[in-house]
């Protein structure tokens, strides 16, 4: 599928491996760039934003985020400092609670979020189990950050784990939302 955007895709804390969404996505979207991170298991805020800001600035032309898990809260948090780097719109699904009990501690940096609303257009897609971050959470995050919510119902953390394969439903809202 040739896009006019190119796609961005962050992950969350370990990566997404090859049969999550992301990297499904990935294979069917010829040019989009994964944001890579020298550590993916103990994830340094400051570092993961100045890895993202790099990646940006080295694509030229329109970008779209897919954010997934605490690569939404990087993305956020990316946003607050970063407003013209080209970016269009955001797809941010499973936005992790920085204060839930699910939290990694490995994580550092992002105990206090600094999300403001989003120059660009974006979506949270949230499901109503996941264990990363309640839907409460996640009505406030959208709020926080000027973008619709989307509850897809009861699909855990929508992941790789969640056996959503490359997750169509999702598909279906990414290209409803961000045509090309």
């Amino acid at each position: 599928m040739e896009r006019s955007a190119t796609c961005v895709f962050l992950a969350g804390i370990g990566n997404s491996g090859p049969q999550h969404w992301q990297s499904l996505w990935r294979g069917r979207l010829p040019g989009s760039v994964w944001v890579e991170h020298d550590i993916w298991d103990e994830p340094d805020r400051d570092a993961w934003v100045r890895d993202l800001d790099s990646a940006l600035g080295s694509i030229a032309g329109p970008k779209v985020l897919v954010a997934h898990s605490l690569g939404c809260s990087v993305l956020a948090e990316w946003a607050v400092d970063h407003a013209d780097e080209g970016v269009v719109g955001a797809f941010l699904v499973a936005m992790p609670d920085p204060h839930g009990p699910g939290f990694p501690a490995a994580a550092v940096g992002f105990d206090a979020p600094r999300h403001e609303p989003l120059p660009f257009p974006a979506v949270l897609v949230a499901s109503e189990d996941d264990p990363y971050g309640s839907m409460e959470y996640a009505v406030a995050a959208a709020g926080r950050l000027g973008a619709p919510l989307v509850n897809v119902g009861p699909k855990g953390h929508i992941n790789a784990e969640s056996g959503l394969g490359d997750w169509p439903e999702g598909w279906s809202l990414f290209t409803e939302r961000f045509p090309d």
